[in-house]
């Protein structure tokens, strides 16, 4: 996830460019980059830093001036984060900035390399440009090059472009985020209301496929086959604070309704469902088939993904994976060998503990594979391989959508993993991927029930202690569940295999304690129900969370919450969703500070 922002008027553009993108910096902050057209001439400036390191790198520059411009801050998806990697990028007199991801770029790339063109990035961006360019030089203008362009792209983008030889910025938006702003005289882009909101509040939203071409003081909306299309011009009524969040109270609810996004741009480049394969370019494995077992090893919420990815490899893959703390791994004298592999995994890539079992796992020959969600981190770095989620920046100390796409990340390396062992087949992977792609229409079906679980929360804010309970993939889930209310609303809470429930917890449960049970219609279901019949015995306060509709308990519950049904692989990816508003939402109401809880830090970069 990038911030990108567009300026064409009157007005000197660079000091408009910065202020906006300093407002977006939250959507991206490894580089930044700005470009500004002047007589016919583009000068650029880019930075490895963040956007007041771009303000200093420009200021008293008189080359770096001009009344349009484009800028750009990065969160890096494809290339490390480095100055030659930053935004804008440019091609001959054709300068692109970008967020989203190309999935096709490598072979577009290939085909632009046989023409002579040459490419000065690792990133996916870049072919953008040169494609413009590729088709200027057969003949088409600039405008009709950019469409023709747009048609060869696969995946998600949201761009601005702007020519040396004509005094034109054109936007165009695909599943990426994009605004246009409208004033008297000129006209803005950017990623986000926020970079905009203290130069007007006038704001058209672009939709899929939409081009928008700003010249002479004139805007003009094209759809990607070139028809003219009208659309209309909203006034925003946001302080710069809402603005900032999208309009939500806080980022950890935000971050939570993006999540069926960043699910997708995790899957996107990855799945080829005609071909009935995953790919992971970027990894190069060690031969999968002469694997012993596979080691999974993390902090806090990516631990709880460990869990239920040992749960997806060996009930499909029939793989021995054992999980661990990352920082119990080190001092336990792991046995770990040289025919292993170990899966470590962190949002931030900076977790000390997860980088000192890295090494450790290193030390002793076992290949060490990370799942990371920042580009250039320590963990990326000096991993063997890494595969990157897509997730963007999390703002909210309180783990979501990181942790989502961290299971969807697992998934299709289970998927990966099962055609190399020659266990699942082209149709059976099919199979799966379909799955997987309702995945985030799902997710969503939820986050439109939020006021629901609002009222759940309204409800149960007023108790002190919760046990949660779940059974095989999904007891992770309710750890997640448990973790998540105790961070950020402070109420304790702890979470139990529901089978171990009669070992101890049964003890404590009475009218005064709520007991969320996570049961869904799989095999676990029946075991399951005979653990609530004992709750209920026991005057238990039963929240009842479910996909079966016809649940046999949900009678006895004192509230249920349905939702929506997958695979057994794939249940935590959605369960997890109201758990995370449900916490939320009684944070809210109970008023704490959930975007950044007491004693918590967002990257915990000691031992």
């Amino acid at each position: 996830m990038c911030g990108i922002v567009g300026y064409t008027g009157k007005k000197e553009a660079s000091n408009i460019l910065i202020d906006a993108l300093k407002k977006l910096e939250y959507r991206g902050y490894d580089s930044a980059g700005i470009a500004l057209w002047n007589n016919g001439k583009i000068n650029i400036a880019r930075i490895k830093g963040k956007v007041n390191d771009l303000k200093k790198e420009i200021t008293g520059n008189g080359n770096l001036k001009g009344s349009m411009g484009l800028a750009h801050t990065r969160w890096a998806t494809h290339g490390v984060p480095s100055e030659r990697n930053a935004h804008p990028h440019r091609a001959a007199d054709v300068v692109v900035v970008h967020n989203g991801i190309i999935e096709n770029y490598l072979e577009l790339k290939e085909k632009l390399k046989k023409k002579g063109h040459r490419f000065l990035s690792d990133t996916d961006t870049e072919v953008i440009p040169h494609l413009i360019v590729n088709h200027i030089r057969e003949g088409l203008n600039f405008i009709d090059s950019v469409i023709a362009t747009l048609k060869e792209l696969k995946g998600s983008y949201a761009l601005g472009i702007i020519r040396e030889k004509k005094r034109v910025m054109i936007a165009a938006k695909k599943e990426s985020p994009l605004v246009i702003g409208v004033a008297d005289g000129e006209y803005f882009i950017a990623s986000d209301i926020p970079a905009l909101l203290d130069k007007t509040n006038r704001f058209i939203f672009l939709e899929d496929d939409d081009v928008a071409v700003m010249q002479d003081g004139k805007l003009s909306i094209f759809n990607i086959d070139g028809k003219k299309i009208e659309r209309p011009v909203h006034t925003v009524h946001w302080t710069g604070a809402m603005a900032e969040k999208g309009g939500y109270k806080h980022f950890m609810l935000k971050e939570i309704f993006e999540q069926p996004r960043v699910i997708s741009d995790t899957l996107i480049g990855r799945i080829k469902e005609e071909k009935g394969v995953v790919e992971f370019e970027e990894l190069k494995l060690p031969d999968i088939t002469k694997m012993k077992k596979i080691w999974m090893v993390a902090c806090g919420t990516s631990y709880h993904a460990c869990l239920i990815g040992k749960h997806m490899f060996e009930s499909i893959l029939s793989i021995p994976v054992e999980t661990d703390i990352a920082s119990e791994f080190r001092y336990r004298n792991p046995l770990v060998r040289k025919d292993e592999m170990l899966i470590l995994i962190s949002q931030s890539g900076e977790t000390a503990d997860t980088i000192a079992a890295m090494k450790e796992g290193k030390k002793r020959g076992a290949y060490t594979l990370s799942i990371c969600n920042a580009l250039g981190s320590t963990l990326a770095r000096e991993s063997d391989g890494t595969a990157f989620t897509h997730a963007g920046p999390e703002i909210g100390v309180a783990s979501t959508k990181a942790f989502t796409t961290q299971l969807a990340l697992l998934f299709l390396l289970m998927l990966h993993t099962g055609k190399k062992l020659n266990l699942l087949n082209s149709d059976e992977i099919r199979k799966n991927i379909g799955e997987i792609k309702k995945i985030p229409h799902k997710i969503q079906t939820i986050l439109d029930m939020s006021p629901t679980l609002e009222d759940l929360a309204r409800t149960y804010m007023k108790f002190k202690n919760f046990l949660y309970l779940g059974r095989g993939i999904n007891y992770p889930t309710v750890k997640e569940g448990a973790l998540k209310l105790k961070e950020v609303s402070y109420i304790h809470a702890e979470a139990y295999p529901a089978g171990e429930m009669k070992h101890g917890p049964i003890a404590l449960i009475d009218e005064h304690l709520p007991v969320v049970v996570l049961s869904p219609g799989d095999q676990t279901y029946k075991k399951t129900c005979s653990n609530i019949e004992e709750v209920i015995t026991r005057q238990g306060n039963l929240l009842l969370f479910t996909d079966n509709p016809d649940h046999e308990m949900a009678p006895k519950a004192k509230n249920t919450f349905f939702i929506p049904e997958t695979i057994y692989p794939l249940q935590p990816i959605i369960s997890v969703a109201p758990f995370q508003l449900f916490a939320y939402h009684i944070a809210n109401l109970l008023g704490t500070d959930v975007d950044q809880p007491r004693n918590l830090a967002k990257s915990v970069t000691v031992e």
